[in-house]
């Protein structure tokens, strides 16, 4: 069994963008928008990982969004709006989001993102509010 099975939750470049993600994600929900789609098959991967342990999986979700999320089967493809948003918040998308679980890096799909600043992709799913939601700021006296 790999170390990252064995330990879901340590630290990777996947896991730091997956926490960047949820932030991200956490602020669409919290708005009342759409979940943003998970695009990246490395940055899922450590995902899949990651739900292996529920625990650490809350505890990882609350820490980078500020509540418990779930995860969602939701197939897609198109235009991957969260961009600007993550853009403004980190800056440039690293190439992991555009690698695949084997460490391919989709050149193509990096070089175009690099020139338009636009993402079009594939996804297979999205992060959902959690059955024990409380987001900050919204809860009841």
């Amino acid at each position: 069994m790999s170390r990252a099975i064995q330990n879901p939750t340590h630290a990777t470049i996947e896991l730091a963008e997956l926490g960047r993600f949820f932030t991200i994600a956490a602020r669409f929900l919290n708005a009342g928008q759409a979940a943003p789609q998970m695009f990246s098959s490395a940055v899922d991967a450590a995902w899949h990982r990651l739900l292996e342990d529920p625990e650490a999986h809350a505890a990882f979700t609350t820490r980078h969004a500020g509540r418990t999320l779930g995860h969602s089967p939701v197939k897609g493809e198109g235009f991957i709006s969260w961009v600007t948003a993550y853009e403004e918040a980190y800056g440039p998308l690293p190439e992991i989001w555009f690698t695949s679980t084997d460490g391919t890096v989709d050149t193509d799909a990096l070089a175009r993102y690099r020139k338009t600043g636009e993402v079009w992709a594939e996804w297979d799913c999205s992060p959902v509010p959690g059955d024990d939601d409380v987001v900050p700021g919204n809860t009841a006296a």
